[in-house]
């Protein structure tokens, strides 16, 4: 009798005892390779199944996965690389083959057979990448510890056993993604792993696939509400869609739930801490991305006393739990973001009596688009590489469809077109740091000690969109009409 599908994708089929042989072949080849207990392992892969068979492989050998987006450029990966210093590299992507020797997931990988010793919970397991404010992406680092008590919380608040069925169309780099492979081999859930997001291909595989639960971000939101033919699809077999990486915008969540009948689960995370709080499966809200998760604590502290305020009160949001990350790399960023065991979110909002979470900002000046978060300064240094370019300063602005898009303010040093300028991001960043709009201004507001002051560039965009109730100067429609997919 052969083995229980544990893992899908395309017309393959892969057993967990199948899924675990492959890991324990990999992990061999790695270590005739060199790769050792502790050491790092970059790894930028597409999406498919040798991406968990590799980070299983890594795991297997005691070494930490380094998980590089496919979406990078050369500039971006020599970054992470630097930061994070592995000692060896497997994946896909010419990019990582160029920088270091890499084991190409493209060989044939023989089966084998181990028994690895159980992981030390204090030891790492793997450095994902969340960008700060004031510079490139930074690493965080997470044990098997932290990571495990993720898994757990994910699991049971989206109460996912070994029934569920699920999809991941989103790069399995990002920490969402990661996440929902982990916990769906840890609980025995059958998962199916697309190359790439197809809005058709999922609505297909949900019908066909008989999926339970939808993972959702704005952009998987927006285009299911907005299909055309979404009636034809059966959607019966989904319990719920989760909403997570950006705030919901109901009407969009509304909307389907009024076409298809399902409804929607919030959930809010970070890099950092990747499961924080989580609507109630029956009679979720969609003002609110639920209460804390039990294990998590959440408390609100003043912006200006830096105290906890009272229920109700809008602050910062912290965050303190066993799943916390281990710190950042390089390390000398995690002090600001940790302190007595409490981790600073950014985010700004208020818990009130009954423990309900609210998100009404952020302090941090981050910029979310989709599941990825956007570093300005990170924009701001390759325009500035422009001859044509004074000055700049990058924000976001609200978007429907991927939670915000990419502001360009800049000051002309001489003669620059806005797709001239956009076209050099897309060249040197991924393509989600592309601007979605550039404006030009005679002059950039600073304070004396030079920082920008993008909170007044932005209000006065917006002030000055919504009294024109007119386009920004956007891209090339081409550019504008047609969302990427490589991120």
């Amino acid at each position: 009798m052969s083995e229980r599908a544990a893992l899908a994708f395309e017309e393959r089929e892969y057993g967990r005892g199948e899924l675990t042989a492959l890991a324990d072949g990999l992990a061999r080849t790695m270590a005739e390779r060199g790769v050792r207990a502790g050491e790092r392992v970059a790894l930028m892969s597409s999406n498919r199944p040798e991406f968990v068979i590799a980070v299983q492989a890594v795991w297997r050998l005691g070494a930490v996965a380094v998980l590089l987006s496919p979406a990078w450029k050369r500039g971006e990966v020599e970054h992470a690389l630097e930061i994070t210093e592995p000692a060896h590299a497997v994946g896909d992507h010419p990019v990582l083959a160029g920088l270091m020797p890499m084991l190409h997931l493209d060989a044939p990988i023989t089966p084998g057979a181990t028994s690895p010793a159980p992981p030390d919970p204090a030891s790492d397991a793997v450095l994902v990448f969340s960008s700060g404010t004031t510079g490139m992406p930074k690493a965080v680092r997470h044990t098997h510890g932290s990571l495990a008590a993720a898994v757990n919380h994910w699991r049971d608040c989206l109460r996912l056993s070994s029934t569920d069925r699920i999809q991941i169309a989103t790069p399995p780099s990002h920490i969402l993604g990661l996440l929902n492979i982990v916990t769906a081999l840890e609980t025995g859930a059958w998962v199916r792993l697309h190359r790439r997001f197809d809005l058709d291909r999922l609505l297909h595989h949900i019908e066909l696939d008989r999926i339970t639960v939808e993972m959702a971000v704005a952009p998987i939101a927006l285009a299911i509400a907005s299909h055309p033919k979404l009636e034809r699809y059966d959607l019966s077999s989904l319990r719920y869609i989760m909403w997570g990486a950006t705030p919901v915008t109901p009407s969009i969540a509304e909307t389907v739930t009024r076409r298809t009948g399902v409804a929607w689960v919030p959930a809010y995370g970070t890099s950092e801490l990747p499961v924080i709080a989580c609507n109630p499966l029956d009679g979720a809200r969609l003002d609110t991305p639920g209460r804390p998760v039990p294990g998590v604590r959440v408390r609100v502290v003043s912006l200006e006393t830096g105290e906890p305020v009272d229920p109700g009160g809008t602050g910062e949001i912290e965050v303190r739990s066993a799943s916390l990350m281990a710190g950042y790399l390089p390390a000398e960023a995690t002090a600001d973001a940790l302190h007595g065991g409490w981790y600073r979110t950014g985010d700004v909002g208020s818990v009130d009596a009954d423990g309900w979470l609210y998100l009404t900002d952020r302090s941090k000046e981050m910029i979310k688009v989709r599941a990825f978060q956007v570093a300005p300064a990170e924009v701001e240094a390759v325009l500035h590489g422009h001859p044509a370019v004074a000055d700049c300063a990058v924000f976001g602005i609200p978007d429907g469809a991927d939670g915000e898009a990419v502001v360009a303010v800049v000051q002309r040093a001489g003669p620059v077109e806005a797709a001239e300028l956009v076209e050099l991001v897309g060249a040197r960043l991924a393509s989600y740091k592309r601007p979605r709009h550039v404006e030009f201004v005679s002059e950039i507001p600073r304070l004396p000690s030079g920082k920008v002051l993008r909170r007044v560039l932005k209000e006065r965009l917006l002030k000055e969109r919504l009294r024109q109730e007119g386009p920004l100067h956007e891209r090339p429609s081409e550019e504008r009409d047609g969302r990427t997919s490589d991120s």
